[in-house]
């Protein structure tokens, strides 16, 4: 929803949801210019992201709201602000479940 200061602001619960893979699920919040965007990703207990993902054309910004991360390397619990730089990669997975918060400044 837009204020007429221009802010802009969603729910959660309310923004559409769309699985990704068996029990990883994305819901976009914001669509910016220039292609920036902003969405919650949700990972059950055990999901693993399938294949690769590439940060292309830019780079990809992860808040950690709950739980553990694993980027294929490390552990990254609650409260963790990951930058990932374009052309990086990482396979997203985790055992505990976890919210993230993505940010992407250039789609």
């Amino acid at each position: 929803m837009t204020t007429e200061l221009g802010y802009v602001w969603s729910s959660v619960q309310d923004a559409p949801v769309r699985e990704l893979f068996p029990g990883i699920r994305l819901r976009p919040l914001w669509s910016g210019d220039g292609g920036a965007k902003a969405f919650v990703l949700e990972m059950d207990a055990n999901t693993c992201w399938e294949g690769v993902d590439v940060h292309d054309p830019g780079p990809e910004e992860v808040f950690v709201v709950s739980g553990v991360f694993n980027d294929g390397e490390r552990d990254y619990p609650a409260g963790s602000f990951i930058h990932a730089p374009a052309g990086s990669s990482h396979v997203p997975q985790t055992t505990t479940g976890c919210t993230l918060f993505l940010f992407y400044p250039e789609g």
